[in-house]
């Protein structure tokens, strides 16, 4: 049996502020450590469930290096830099059983949310087939396209509904209550990690129960960019035109995997600014 458990940071509890996961700030260091924490809580779980059981963890926020290798539980194998295919799902196969998404946040727009974006700042909605989709509903989608369910989720209240607005069945631990886009009310570290561990265990038992969330192609995508700038890059890829309104750029996709590397192009090319 294969999982993957991709690991992002703004839905871990107790972090709530850019300074915890921006390798540039004071508190990074504390948030890293928080990150690799649940991290081990959930391959814990994971394992208890099923013993046997290769586990990736994928370092799936920012520049993908932020787990720390050398206090990560040494029975998984570490998924860590980029680029690499698929992004945050790095590792994900048609052989993986289950994937888990922890510490994931709410899609651009969301709120009250902790940290919610889709990406990066400079994507402002991304609808697929006329629905809105953050990185939830992306990764979620991604992974269905290959035939694999995405069994639990952790982060915020708003990132556990966001899932379960799409997968109804999947397993979700809420570890804060969001008060705003910078403040939250978390259980604390150590409950925390025990309710994912708990909930891992449980998630990779009835992993069976979970339907992978699958969206057929061909698909109509729409992608609304901060800058219209952004738009003028973005319409050089083959295949993507301007639609209507000075930020908004649509292209049609074959299925959900052109359309997801579609994306993580463009919130590439959404960074470059104009000389």
């Amino acid at each position: 049996m294969k999982v993957l458990i991709s690991v992002d940071m703004e839905g871990i509890s107790g972090i709530v502020h850019p300074v915890e996961t921006n390798p540039d700030r004071y508190d990074y260091e504390h948030g890293r450590a928080l990150m690799t924490a649940e991290a081990n809580a959930v391959i814990a779980g994971v394992l208890e469930a099923e013993p046997t059981a290769e586990v990736l963890v994928a370092d799936s926020h920012g520049t993908y290096r932020n787990l720390l290798p050398e206090e990560l539980d040494r029975r998984a194998h570490l998924v860590r830099g980029k680029p690499r295919p698929l992004g945050m799902l790095g590792g994900l196969d048609e052989h993986t059983d289950a994937a888990l998404f922890i510490g994931y946040h709410a899609r651009a727009g969301a709120g009250p949310a902790v940290l919610a974006h889709t990406m990066s700042d400079s994507i402002l909605d991304v609808r697929v087939a006329g629905r809105s989709l953050g990185e939830i509903g992306l990764n979620a989608a991604m992974a269905g396209h290959l035939g694999v369910p995405v069994v639990l989720l952790s982060g915020d209240a708003a990132a556990c509904a966001e899932l379960l607005d799409l997968v109804p069945s999947a397993g979700t631990v809420a570890v804060k209550q969001a008060l705003g886009q910078a403040a939250a009310v978390a259980l604390h570290p150590e409950e925390a990690r025990d309710r994912l561990r708990r909930a891992a265990a449980e998630a990779m038992t009835r992993r069976a129960l979970v339907p992978p969330l699958t969206l057929a192609g061909p698909l109509d995508v729409e992608v609304d960019l901060s800058g219209p700038y952004m738009v003028d890059l973005a319409t050089l890829v083959p295949g993507v035109s301007r639609a209507e309104g000075a930020r908004t750029i649509s292209f049609t996709a074959a299925d959900f995997a052109e359309a997801y590397r579609l994306v993580v192009l463009l919130v590439q090319l959404a960074g470059v600014k104009p000389g």
